[in-house]
């Protein structure tokens, strides 16, 4: 067997797992099904949210997305795939949690659950 053919067949399926979840979930927002903090996809970026949530256009200090009231800071974040763990911190005063951000940290934890062992690093020995 090919090494390599695994390996294109699990991206393969990943990256039509995710077309799959974006298409539904813009469906689902747009019947309003599903509300946007809670998409395990980013209909901006196109790809799941874990892997975008620290661009800028997640910062929102309205809504407090990724943002502290108190130092007027956007929160820095930490995602981790091998620990399957999502951090927010403000870099001024080490807090800045808010309705929002635990929103779309939950978003983010969801999201790295639902890709699972698909985007898991295999050790080869």
């Amino acid at each position: 067997m090919n090494q390599r053919e695994p390996r294109g067949r699990v991206r393969s399926l990943t990256g039509q797992a995710l077309a799959q979840r974006l298409a539904a979930e813009d469906l689902a927002e747009d019947a309003g099904r599903l509300d946007p903090d809670d998409r395990l996809t980013c209909h901006v970026h196109g790809r799941w949210i874990h892997h975008c949530v620290s661009s800028p256009v997640h910062v929102n200090p309205v809504t407090r997305h990724r943002w502290c009231r108190d130092c007027a800071a956007a929160l820095t974040v930490a995602v981790d795939e091998l620990s399957r763990t999502v951090t927010m911190r403000c870099p001024r005063c080490s807090q800045g949690d808010s309705a929002a951000t635990t929103r779309l940290l939950a978003a983010c934890r969801a999201s790295l659950s639902h890709t699972g062992s698909r985007t898991q690093p295999r050790l080869v020995a």
